[in-house]
């Protein structure tokens, strides 16, 4: 059993459905700030979990673990752009992966929840947790960044002359 087969399968049977968490970004402001109670309002229950609670989606649950079309991953919150299709690899665990986030996109903050050392993941625009990068990724970067599907919409990308790829 590989490294991430076992983290996948693990993190699968404490997920359950979703796990909750009270970890946050205390302390910390962002441009795109709501209240409790708005967040809920704007998030579907999955979502709100995720990203304003640092749950994580079960593995293989995601469409967008399979998507392979060209385009940007934005996060569900805010709409901010994330993460580009062409950094994004099937890694097997379950969660979209990616090899790099886009510039300037993402925060991180050290987790040692669930026994684990690992990089919290999160929208620098809205604080919304995204999910964890390790260090078992491939080239160039050697990162792999498991992102929760639920916490990212998808924008396909436009050829040249307007059509949608």
């Amino acid at each position: 059993m590989t490294r991430r087969r076992f983290l996948a399968s693990g993190a699968a049977a404490v997920a359950g459905a979703f796990t909750v968490s009270m970890r946050t970004l205390s302390g910390q402001s962002f441009e795109v700030s709501y209240t409790d109670a708005e967040w809920k309002g704007r998030l579907t229950p999955d979502q709100y979990a995720v990203l304003r609670h640092e749950a994580t989606e079960p593995p293989f649950s995601s469409p967008l673990d399979h998507e392979t079309r060209r385009g940007t991953y934005a996060c569900a919150g805010c709409a901010l752009d994330v993460f580009s299709s062409t950094t994004k690899f099937d890694s097997g665990t379950g969660w979209p992966s990616f090899w790099a986030p886009l510039n300037k996109a993402v925060l991180t903050k050290r987790d040692t929840s669930l026994g684990m050392i690992r990089d919290a993941v999160f929208c620098r625009r809205c604080g919304g947790h995204l999910g964890h990068v390790f260090d078992d990724g491939p080239k160039p970067t050697g990162l792999r960044y498991c992102i929760n599907g639920v916490a990212l919409t998808f924008k396909r990308a436009a050829d040249p002359s307007g059509w949608s790829l």
